[in-house]
């Protein structure tokens, strides 16, 4: 059996082993891991972790409520529209080079946000460290990627992975909360050089520095393509949250957007060394796992957010209480991405667990939808709660490791980038229709019932549930998509598209 590009890039580099293992394994490759996961949950905690901060970052620089969206926006619009390029630079300048690069400036920036003395400059810094993180994600799933070519342990540390990826959000609350509270809302800044300045000890002690032989020139046109239309994508739905989809500058971006990607997608087939190679993303395997991330990301981003609001605001929790609120989801989802990944992976096609781990989400999300005035959090949060990571474990876990599983070294970055791209729009997404289903219902269900002292109170509840019907029905539909689109057989090393197309998986 014939290895792939990958794999045989990386077996190259190293010599047989004498337990009988693939020679392509690192000896530091569990330590990498380490480095890597890192790396990945500092990135995916900053989101909520400042999100908890905001209103502590508000009252000491003195910024209005239309001012506060560009903390979140500032970073999702540098790291949205800049990843292909990051996954590209790793790819043609070394994966561990543009690793350590993106840790430093994200250390940097980070320290300058906790600093910040005014709104100018801790959005300055949120830009920064956006660009960063699009420079370091992708370079670390590639790393990953090509450390671990083993079969079963490529399972095991994608598992881990994808957990981290799954659960740092839920961790970001908590940490957010413990650090704002206990702290300072600088710290949620801060702590970004606890974890940077280990992961960059471990990244310059472990990591093999890989790059191309022969590099080839950057694709100037699709980079700007990509990158104009992504942010425009992004902002877009960023606008539309606080703006309305009839908003003249939503309806321009959105529709810009879709020019500019249309236009990427044709230069991409008509250039000699694309920034990101159709073949990519057309493997039957890598498409079905990259519709996977962005649906799942866009549905679960009603969890995170409305169930916050719901602890908050209708059963009395703290910030830190709300942290601790989700743990057991995150206890949920580490255990089924270790199991989904490391047990299932070698035994079943990705149809039969990513497909299913998207319906067991969703019928977590839909459980949520019966919260009331009586509801508990051991009664009606904690048992849906821990259905949903379940569910999302597996997803995660399986889906990051297949969207990056047979891809050629040279494209193992693009590969990655794609990964991180699509979750990052799917936030987007989630995040402006949610908000805007749940603004309307909230309105709609005013408008319909007769004043009172419960009117607000009933009127949020509504727009929860409407958020959780609609999050799980995103789940569903894309658990119908992934069904058809995955194929039905796990893929082997060096084995043919067009060959497991053929065999009707």
């Amino acid at each position: 059996m014939s290895l792939t590009g990958t794999e045989a890039g990386v077996a190259a580099q190293a010599p047989p082993r004498a337990d009988g293992g693939s020679a392509s394994l690192n000896d530091k490759r569990w330590w990498v891991l380490c480095v890597l996961g890192l790396a990945q949950l500092m990135v995916v905690l900053d989101g909520t972790v400042v999100n908890i901060a905001l209103p502590s970052a508000q009252q000491a620089l003195d910024f209005s409520n239309d001012q506060r969206q560009w903390i979140v926006t500032g970073y999702a619009l540098a790291f949205g529209s800049l990843l292909l390029l990051g996954g590209r630079l790793a790819d043609l300048y070394g994966r561990k080079r543009m690793f350590l690069l993106g840790l430093i400036g994200f250390a940097v920036a980070s320290a300058v946000g906790g600093a910040a003395t005014s709104f100018a400059m801790l959005v300055a810094a949120r830009v920064v460290q956006g660009a960063f993180g699009a420079l370091l994600a992708p370079a670390a799933l590639a790393l990953l990627s090509t450390t671990f070519t083993d079969v079963k342990e490529r399972s095991k540390a994608f598992g881990i992975y994808g957990a981290i990826a799954g659960g740092g959000a839920a961790i970001g609350l908590l940490l957010g909360g413990v650090l704002t509270e206990y702290l300072s809302w600088r710290w949620c800044m801060y702590v970004n050089l606890f974890f940077a300045a280990v992961a960059f000890v471990g990244g310059a002690l472990w990591l093999r520095h890989e790059m191309e032989q022969e590099r080839p020139r950057i694709d100037i046109p699709g980079i700007v393509l990509v990158s104009t239309g992504l942010f425009a994508l992004v902002y877009g739905f960023s606008r539309a949250e606080t703006d309305g989809w009839s908003d003249p500058v939503t309806i321009g971006c959105l529709a810009a957007a879709a020019v500019l990607l249309i236009a990427f997608v044709v230069v991409q087939q008509r250039v000699a060394q694309p920034v990101l190679p159709l073949r990519v993303v057309l493997d039957r395997y890598r498409g079905g796992s990259l519709v996977a991330m962005l649906m799942s990301g866009a549905g679960m981003f009603g969890v995170f957010l409305f169930l916050t609001y719901y602890l908050q605001q209708n059963l009395g929790f703290s910030a830190v209480k709300s942290g601790l609120a989700f743990l057991p989801m995150t206890a949920a989802l580490m255990i089924s991405a270790q199991f989904g990944s490391a047990v299932l992976t070698q035994r079943v096609g990705p149809r039969y667990i990513i497909a299913p781990g998207l319906a067991i989400a969703g019928v977590g999300l839909w459980m949520l939808t019966s919260i009331d005035l009586g509801s508990t959090y051991l009664g009606s949060v904690l048992p849906p709660t821990m259905i949903f990571g379940a569910g999302i474990g597996a997803v995660f876990a399986s889906a990051m490791s297949l969207s990056t599983a047979g891809v050629e070294a040279k494209d193992a970055g693009a590969a990655s980038a794609m990964v991180n791209t699509v979750q990052q729009v799917g936030g987007s997404v989630g995040t402006a229709l949610l908000s805007t289903m749940a603004a309307t219902a909230a309105d709609n269900y005013v408008d319909s019932h007769a004043p009172g002292p419960m009117l607000p109170v009933l009127a949020s509840l509504e727009s929860y549930t409407t958020v959780f019907w609609w999050s799980a029905g995103i789940m569903i539909l894309a658990a119908v998509i992934t069904a058809v689109v995955l194929p039905g057989q796990v893929r082997q090393p060096g084995e043919n598209e067009e060959e497991v197309v053929a065999i009707g998986g």
